[in-house]
């Protein structure tokens, strides 16, 4: 099946070019901040522990988390990728690390950026209306996988990221690959169970098994979800260029991956654990939870 023809560029005017890639994330961002407000308003979510945070405090944290996504993103590509597969290009001109507009973003650099992003937020918070670090991030990871769903859709539509070589009926020739070889598509692979299967998934956590009243749970579905999801695909994705040949026949995706499973089923191991409260805490326990987010109270209130 040869690859459609798609213009990775949607407008251009001039110098100035609208790109589905930077597309994906504006609607990633916009549509994500958006359910995260709706989860946030909705009382019967987690009216065993009171309101996660304010809506302004909420607007305040989109920008936090965008500039995590951007730069955490960029230099976890150069720190996992370039600088294992081509280190001169950056040695040689330290410069290309901001050139974003030459491409090379890592998922797992941007979840990193976004959990310093947010653990930064949370500290400034402190003296104004303290937040639970573990409840906020239960917010959060409930809306990842709408940016993933966008992410790899564009990955697709730029012909980038293919997988590995592949008779199946649905193999696609991609230009930019071989342009001879039927190809695993592995961005809607990622698209369909990154994207909306972890979504789906994490709506029955939120909405059917009201699991925002376990602090840390839904984070570690995600995690763990993901985690899994990506070191399976893996097996069917190409890796990148140049990249060193790991023991085992594990990719970099797998070794990054990994840790990520193994951090969420503790996250859920933890948080189902730790007993439900019987009240909605007072303004004191919450400011307790958001200085020791880890901790587990054995009085039943937290």
């Amino acid at each position: 099946m040869p690859f459609p023809d798609f213009d990775p560029i949607l407008v251009q005017i001039g110098p100035f070019a609208i790109r589905w890639y930077a597309l994906a994330y504006i609607a990633g961002i916009l549509l994500g901040w958006r359910y995260v407000q709706s989860l946030a308003r909705n009382e019967n979510l987690w009216r065993l522990r009171g309101p996660i945070a304010s809506s302004e405090q909420i607007d305040d944290l989109i920008l936090w988390i965008t500039l995590g996504v951007i730069v955490g993103g960029r230099l976890g590509h150069v720190l996992f990728y370039t600088m294992l597969s081509n280190p001169d290009s950056i040695l040689s001109d330290p410069v290309e690390i901001f050139r974003t507009w030459h491409g090379g973003m890592s998922y797992h650099g941007g979840t990193l950026g976004v959990l310093i992003a947010t653990l930064l937020f949370v500290r400034s918070q402190r003296n104004k209306a303290p937040i639970d670090l573990l409840r906020l991030g239960d917010l959060i990871c409930a809306v990842v996988p709408i940016g993933l769903f966008f992410g790899r859709v564009a990955n697709f539509i730029n012909g980038e990221l293919w997988g590995r070589p592949t008779a199946l009926p649905w193999g696609i020739i991609f230009p930019a690959a071989d342009g001879v070889m039927p190809r695993h598509p592995s961005q809607l692979y990622e698209a369909a169970l990154e994207g909306i299967v972890l979504f789906l998934v994490l709506r029955w956590a939120t909405h059917g098994a009201k699991l925002l009243n376990r602090r840390g749970v839904v984070a570690g579905m995600y995690f763990a979800g993901y985690g899994l999801i990506r070191a399976l695909l893996e097996n069917v994705r190409e890796p990148d260029v140049g990249m060193p040949n790991f023991p085992l026949g594990l990719t970099m995706g797998m070794i990054l991956s990994l840790p990520m499973l193994a951090f969420g089923a503790w996250l859920v191991w933890r948080g189902m654990k730790e007993p439900l409260p019987d009240l909605e805490p007072e303004t004191e326990t919450a400011a307790v939870e958001a200085e020791d987010p880890f901790k587990i109270r054995s009085d039943g209130a937290g």
